[in-house]
């Protein structure tokens, strides 16, 4: 079971939703940089359940210990080990659930593979995972600097669309929603969906700004590829956009192409990369989520053994992913950046 992720920055995750915690090594982070547990907890807040009405209720501090890897305040070296203790798991919730496959979620297919009975929250296949990839960005940030600038926002939810985005709005928003204009639908969106005991999904909008001219390759290493590989190994995603995304199916080389002057480029329709290594412009990227899998209305499903149940999946869980998955998404890209930063030579 693969649990690592990167070449020169690399990320090992640990640990299961309902076990004693989860966390993160970070192996190859240089000497003589300052990081705190307050760097780390500062991201992890930002994906914390419990904040609004419209993520899950589960009443986690999410507190970070670094057990390794630094001394007074700055990094050694050596492995950084950081540990997030659970403590108010409610397996109990998941007693009628333990030998049925769950629809949506990874229980039958992590069954099949590994002939492990369906854990409580999902075992190592929870979102609680995305813990140590959290904090494993929070590193990388500190890497990148603070000239690299991460915003994300909500930007689709369910039906409710937006069309420009303000990061500034979106932070203080619950959804995380960029559009003003439909913030309030957006929420209309997602109470409608809890009163039918449903789930709904969403678009994610991720700017990096000031990221180095040169990161990534010309083939199997392309900046782009490394982000999709990144991002797309979060449970939730279905689906990624760079730059003008999808909508290059219907456009012209002619209106496509980014014209380029002395003054720079005139537009960024390739989202900050050309021919996988990145340009200096802003990167842009659209992110899709499926709706929540845990769900509180019938659903067909089967035992482990075969036999047919319907079920109600209760517990505490999100109406809504965009609003929590918005800082994995930035940590995931914060990785892949490090990584490349990491290792780039002049003709790499």
């Amino acid at each position: 079971m693969s649990s690592s992720f990167g070449k020169n920055f690399v990320v090992t995750t640990f640990g299961e939703s309902h076990g004693a915690g989860v966390g993160v090594i970070v192996d190859g982070v240089p000497p003589g940089m300052k990081l705190s547990e307050e760097d780390i907890q500062v991201e992890l807040d930002k994906r914390r359940p419990g904040t609004s009405p419209f993520v899950s209720p589960r009443n986690e501090p999410d507190k970070v210990e670094i057990l390794s890897g630094t001394f007074q305040g700055e990094t050694i070296g050596s492995p950084i080990a950081m540990l997030v203790r659970n403590t108010n798991a409610r397996s109990s919730d998941y007693n009628n659930l333990r030998d049925y496959f769950r629809p949506g979620h990874a229980d039958f297919s992590y069954f099949k593979k590994y002939g492990t009975r369906p854990l409580p929250g999902g075992g190592r296949s929870s979102a609680r995972e995305t813990i140590g990839r959290v904090a494993g960005g929070a590193v990388a940030r500190v890497i990148l600097g603070s000239g690299v600038v991460f915003n994300s926002c909500s930007m689709q939810i369910g039906q409710v669309k937006g069309v420009t985005p303000d990061w500034e709005f979106a932070k203080k928003h619950p959804l995380r929603f960029g559009d003003p204009k439909f913030a309030d639908q957006a929420i209309e969106e997602v109470k409608a969906a809890m009163q039918r005991h449903d789930s709904v999904g969403g678009k994610i909008a991720l700017n990096i700004k000031g990221v180095p001219v040169g990161l990534g390759d010309p083939t199997f290493r392309k900046l782009d590829a490394l982000l999709a590989l990144g991002i797309m190994s979060i449970g939730a995603v279905k689906g990624i956009e760079i730059g003008a995304g999808f909508d290059v199916c219907s456009s012209y080389g002619s209106k496509n192409n980014d014209p380029i002057t002395e003054d720079g480029f005139l537009s960024n329709n390739a989202g900050g990369m050309l021919g996988g290594i990145s340009t200096g412009q802003d990167i842009n990227l659209n992110v899709a989520l499926k709706p929540t899998s845990s769900i509180m209305s019938a659903q067909n499903t089967i035992s482990v053994d075969g036999k047919n149940k319907v079920i109600e999946v209760a517990g505490r869980h999100d109406p809504c992913l965009c609003p929590r998955a918005c800082v994995i998404v930035e940590a995931m890209a914060a990785m892949v950046l490090a990584d490349l930063y990491l290792g780039r030579t002049a003709r790499a």
